[in-house]
């Protein structure tokens, strides 16, 4: 699997407006090797608000097929004339291989032990 992570940096109060526009359906979904995308808030208690984007990918050749078609890249361009908004004020993107999962087993907790 691949994974696309960006970290969006907003001023402080603007966390949401990134997650609702992330939270509506488009046309990503819909791209073969797309998995899922979870969107992330840092938790902070005051100054600039952190949002991350995890985008997982069955592989990274799914991933570059995605950035090449047409539908990705119409949809930057019906963007470029727009001006991005003031409250963005970093954008970092990072790709990542998975190398490892783990996921949860069911397991018997007794009281003297810890489960994890």
């Amino acid at each position: 699997m691949f994974i696309q992570m960006r970290k969006i940096t907003v001023a402080e109060g603007y966390a949401d407006q990134v997650v609702e526009r992330f939270s509506q359906p488009g046309i990503v979904e819909q791209q073969d090797g797309f998995v899922d995308m979870k969107i992330l808030v840092k938790k902070r208690r005051r100054g600039d608000d952190e949002v991350i984007l995890l985008v997982t990918w069955e592989s990274e050749e799914h991933w570059k097929k995605w950035e090449k078609s047409d539908a990705h890249i119409a949809s930057h361009k019906a963007r470029r004339n727009e001006s991005k908004p003031e409250f963005i004020l970093n954008v970092e993107v990072s790709h990542y291989e998975v190398k490892a999962v783990k996921n949860a087993v069911a397991s018997s907790v007794r009281g003297d032990e810890w489960a994890f």
